[in-house]
């Protein structure tokens, strides 16, 4: 495998988890439990849709075939995604979202943090723009890990039960393969070995502030780096990309 080939399938990973969870939240417009949370909400979700359309820009132009970001996000299948297998997780109900959100913000947040001194220009760009934002998110995310944690014991269930059921799709997050090793080297990606411990470090922190059991789990979901995913990607590319697939190259 190229650097080049390498780089491409890295911003893959990287502009798919963006995109599909950016999608994920935006399906919450309209249903929020309180207005200024609902348009809390699509706010995080357009900052994350703006990230993917960074990033899969430059995506497409590192793979050199001619390829947008509207392409890679609306004309590749399911096999094709690379998104990390949390972000494609139904959002349940409200602490079900909040316990998702948490967990992927709190990887972004420190992932990001090592992209900006990424050895790609680019990237290190990008990474510097959207760590702001990403900041702002887990702020959000974590004061309601709180808020749901300690508040109602029904507040406190929810939650719970929903860090339970998703705990098994993050170890993920930190699983290496050739494509990092490659980067790696190259000084473009991290060692996410460095990102794993400080995510775990802050996790257990924040819930044990919340008065939340680390889920004791041991199994663990995978394959979103070999384009295997849940049910429930199809289902959410089928409703995202209709439009495009049905007007290709509309413009308005």
């Amino acid at each position: 495998m190229t650097v080049q080939e390498a780089k491409f399938e890295y911003l893959l990973r990287l502009g798919d988890s963006s995109l599909i969870i950016g999608h994920r939240l935006s399906e919450w417009c309209g249903h929020g439990p309180i207005l200024e949370e609902d348009i809390a909400l699509i706010n995080i979700a357009l900052d994350f849709v703006g990230n993917a359309t960074s990033i899969l820009g430059y995506a497409g132009q590192v793979e050199g075939k001619g390829r947008d970001e509207d392409d890679l996000a609306f004309m590749r299948g399911e096999r094709e995604y690379r998104n990390l297998l949390i972000t494609e997780q139904p959002n349940g109900d409200y602490a079900n979202t909040i316990a998702r959100q948490f967990l992927f913000d709190m990887y972004m947040y420190f992932l990001y943090e090592e992209l900006k001194s990424s050895k790609d220009e680019t990237i290190a760009a990008i990474a510097v723009k959207s760590h702001k934002e990403i900041t702002y998110h887990l702020r959000h995310t974590s004061e309601w890990m709180l808020r749901l944690g300690d508040g109602t014991a029904e507040s406190h269930e929810r939650l719970q039960n929903g860090l339970n059921d998703l705990w098994m799709f993050t170890s993920e997050m930190f699983d290496m393969d050739e494509v990092d090793a490659i980067l790696i080297k190259e000084g473009i990606a991290p060692d996410l070995t460095n990102v794993k411990a400080s995510w775990e470090k802050r996790v257990h922190e924040v819930l044990t502030e919340a008065t939340l059991q680390i889920p004791t789990t041991t199994f663990k979901q995978k394959g979103s780096k070999e384009g295997k995913h849940s049910e429930h990607l199809g289902f959410l590319l089928a409703e995202m990309q209709y439009v495009h697939r049905a007007y290709p190259g509309a413009k308005w």
